[in-house]
Formats: structure tokens, C-alpha cells, sequence
């Protein structure tokens, strides 16, 4: 309730209309009422508390203050002239810019533990593009399955890369990298496939294999190096890094396979 003069000026409101103005409980302004930080200036003929229009302006005040998180003790010192307002306020900012850096450090440890999140979710058909480009393709994919889906190799592989994140098949594609440059520098080299270089290449190419995807012996990785030479497509994906490359691979991992035997 608020009441008038015969003006139409303010003269007062009650308790409950000033907890509604200022976004506070009517339990906070009986507290401050307690405590003589804010002691309403009228009273109804019933008793009831009723705050003028100077009552409002300390209240304002006090809720300014309390929200810098200044304590009622400090709140009272300073409407009270007992303190220092510039340096009560100075020491108020440097706290509050402390819990800013605070907060900072919070959000950036929050992004964070999300990144790590978002990373560690399966890689998605975007992610495999934006990975290997023009060497990844769905219909390779579709065909590749269809090719060797009832194989125990397929079903293995499938099985453990439905789990690769990202950043997995980022690791995968620097190991291919890694081998193929091996491969490429041991035949440029003029080393033979029978070489310990091209032969160690050969068993990096069959472990990658093997920990990657699906258990691959020395046998098995036979018939793969035997398929690079044998499908076309294979063959040019190796010859388009240096000529010959695909029989030079095929040899080496036989020849690796012989050491192991």
C-alpha cells in the first residue's frame, strides 16, 4: 500500500510494497528494521511500518552496496559517515575483479573439460572427410564392405573403429603417412625391397595394421601386399607417390614376412 498526500506526492509505502520495489523479502527489511540499518520513518495509526521517500533512497543505497558484497556492517559505516566511501569502494572493486579473474579461470576450465568431452565422442562422417579429403569417400566405404563384410578382419575393424574419435583417425592417417614415407624413401634410395629399411617399413605397415584394426599376420599381411599389386586402384594409390612403389611395397612386406617365418 502505498499512501499520498493531498498533493498526489508519495508520502510512504508499506513494508510489503517496498520488498516488491527493490526485489527483496520483507524478512530482509524487518532484519535491517532490527538492526537500525534501516528504520522505517512513519508508522500507521495500526503500528504497521511505512518507509518515506528518504527511507527509499537509503534502501536503494544499501541494496547497491549489499550487491557489491559489501557486509552490513561496512554498508552501515559508510550511509553513516564512519568510513572511507572511495576507499571502501576501492577495496570492494579489487575484490570483485579478483572473483572476475576467478570466474575467467572457471569458464576457460569449463571449455576445457567440454573440449575434452567433444573429443572424445566417435568421429562422424564430416570429421573422416575434414581428416583424410579426397582419400576418404562413402562409397569406397559402402563398396569396401560389401567387398569384405562377412570377413572376421571387416568385423574386427569395424568393432574397434566405431570407437575412434577424431583425433584417432588423425593419429591413423600420420602413421600411413609415416610408413608410405618410408617405403618412398627406401626405393628412391635405390635399396631393395629385400633391404632392412624397406622390410622395417613393411612390419611398421603390418603393426599399424594389426594394433589399428584387425589382427594381421605376417601370412595375412602377404595377401594385402599381393592386393596392392593386383587391384588397380591400390596400385595407382601407391605409384602416384613415385612409380613402382606398389610392387616395391608388395615385395618388402613378403621379404618381411620370409625374416619372420
Amino acid at each position: 500500500m502505498t499512501t499520498t498526500t493531498h498533493t498526489g506526492r508519495m508520502e510512504s509505502l508499506t513494508v510489503g510494497a517496498v520488498a516488491e520495489r527493490f526485489g527483496i523479502t520483507v524478512r530482509t527489511l524487518h532484519h535491517y528494521d532490527e538492526i537500525g540499518l534501516l528504520v522505517p520513518g512513519d508508522r500507521t495509526h495500526a503500528g504497521y511500518r511505512l518507509y518515506t521517500a528518504d527511507d527509499l533512497i537509503r534502501l536503494g543505497a544499501i541494496v547497491t552496496y549489499r550487491r557489491l558484497g559489501l557486509p552490513l556492517t561496512e554498508v552501515r559505516s559508510v550511509l553513516d559517515g564512519d568510513a572511507d566511501v572511495v576507499a571502501t569502494l576501492t577495496r570492494q572493486k579489487e575484490a570483485v575483479l579478483s572473483q572476475l579473474g576467478e570466474l575467467h579461470g572457471l569458464v576457460e576450465a569449463i571449455d576445457r573439460l567440454m573440449e575434452a568431452e567433444m573429443n572424445d565422442q566417435p568421429a562422424t562422417e564430416a570429421d573422416l572427410k575434414e581428416v583424410f579429403g579426397e582419400g576418404y569417400s562413402e562409397e569406397h566405404m559402402a563398396e569396401a564392405e560389401q567387398r569384405w563384410g562377412d570377413t572376421d578382419a571387416w568385423r574386427q575393424s569395424r568393432a574397434r573403429t566405431q570407437r575412434f574419435t577424431k583425433d584417432d583417425w588423425q593419429q591413423v592417417k600420420q602413421e600411413a603417412e609415416a610408413v608410405n614415407a618410408a617405403f618412398v624413401a627406401a626405393l628412391e634410395a635405390g635399396l631393395p625391397a629385400t633391404s632392412e629399411a624397406a622390410m622395417d617399413a613393411a612390419e611398421q605397415h603390418r603393426l599399424s595394421i594389426h594394433e589399428r584394426f584387425y589382427d594381421c599376420s605376417h601370412e595375412f599381411h602377404r595377401n594385402l601386399g599381393d592386393m596392392y599389386v593386383a587391384d588397380p586402384r591400390f596400385t595407382q594409390t601407391y605409384d602416384a607417390l613415385t612409380p613402382g612403389l606398389a610392387a616395391y611395397v608388395r615385395d618388402a612386406i613378403h621379404a618381411n614376412a620370409d625374416r619372420h617365418c
